[in-house]
């Protein structure tokens, strides 16, 4: 699989988030789950699907008059997008001081920690390429 750039609006990721949760599913079950956060109409919601359908970011199939939709992403490929997003775009592509940045600013368990270092350890025996 090619990987491609995944980059989400706000309103994209509100749907995402239901969508992965729901699927497969119709936009008004969509638009249901979204309204206590989104004060959104159907016609909103429906058009946004089948626009993220356009991008890519969604699979429609109709099944008489209703369209299902699943999600074309996996949340990991749509945060990778957002965090290579922030990594380029708000640190020119330096990730120490991203990395800086996240650690400094949010409380993190020693569990968290010791998963950091174990990762950082295994990308230190990866080959170089």
């Amino acid at each position: 699989m090619t990987k491609r750039k995944i980059e989400l609006t706000e309103g994209e990721w509100s749907i995402m988030k239901a969508v992965w949760d729901l699927e497969p599913c119709a936009a008004p079950t969509v638009q249901e789950a979204l309204q206590p956060i989104r004060n959104w109409s159907y016609s909103t919601v429906r058009t946004m699907m089948d626009r993220m359908v356009t991008k890519g970011l969604l699979k429609a199939e109709k099944i008489r008059n209703l369209t299902m939709y699943r999600a074309a992403v996996t949340a990991e490929q749509a945060q990778r997008g957002e965090a290579l997003y922030a990594l380029k775009n708000a640190f020119n592509g330096a990730l120490t001081p991203m990395i800086q940045c996240l650690l400094g600013n949010n409380p993190i368990d020693p569990a968290e920690l010791d998963k950091l270092e174990r990762l950082i350890r295994e990308k230190r025996k990866e080959p170089k390429s």
